[in-house]
């Protein structure tokens, strides 16, 4: 059970996909894990049980940082809670395991960035987080550093994988799921449609865990 104020965003089926591909990462305990986007500090509960010794979580909005804050110390977590935009407040950091569950639905043009809103829109092609995360990512990452990123296929899972090869890294898409649309993409399928994001009556996504290893010192 995680506690979740009012505007923070639930851990959903991304949440879960990333989690179950950290467990088959085989990523080397001991390290510095930072939890980009924690919403409820789901992805630093889980990377601190996965042998992370030091965790770093971070996100815009205050009552995420609050709720993040509280889901680690019941658990016993003494985790470093940051609340700002990662590309500022992690400027010139560096960690053994990234992990990353940004917003990544596409929005139309005027769509909310306030309130829980800012947990999913991204632009109208989902990519206003997922672009600054791969150009920060070479960065954020040590020599031998991990990282593991969720989006929807929506968003275009190619693009991903180009820019991180683009700045030298190793990177696949290392875990897939078919889900439904949640309550946001149904809200939004009409739009999706006529903005050629989906196929008529398409009801489904495809969610993916993309890895990406720093490869060189």
């Amino acid at each position: 059970m995680l506690i979740r104020p009012p505007g923070v965003y639930p851990p959903q089926l991304d949440t879960w996909l990333l989690v179950r591909a950290l467990s088959e990462a085989g990523v080397p305990s001991g390290g510095h894990a930072v939890d980009v986007c924690t919403g409820t500090g789901a992805l630093a509960v889980a990377a601190a049980y996965a042998g992370a010794s030091k965790v770093t979580a971070v996100d815009v909005s205050r009552a995420a940082v609050v709720s993040a804050w509280l889901n680690c110390r019941m658990r016993g977590i003494e985790a470093e809670v940051l609340r700002g935009d990662f590309t500022a407040v992690l400027g010139g950091r560096s960690f053994d395991l990234v992990l990353a569950n940004p917003p990544y639905v596409p929005a139309p043009v005027g769509a909310h960035t306030r309130g829980i809103a800012r947990a999913w829109n991204a632009g109208s092609g989902g990519r206003a987080v997922l672009d600054q995360l791969c150009v920060a990512l070479p960065a954020l990452l040590k020599p031998r550093g991990v990282a593991l990123i969720v989006h929807s296929a929506l968003s275009d899972p190619d693009t991903t994988l180009a820019q991180l090869r683009e700045r030298e890294l190793k990177a696949a898409v290392v875990a897939r799921a078919t889900v439904p649309f949640g309550p946001v993409l149904r809200r939004r399928a009409d739009w999706l449609e006529s903005a050629g994001l989906i196929g008529p009556g398409q009801r489904m996504e495809d969610l993916v865990v993309i890895r990406a290893d720093r490869i060189r010192q």
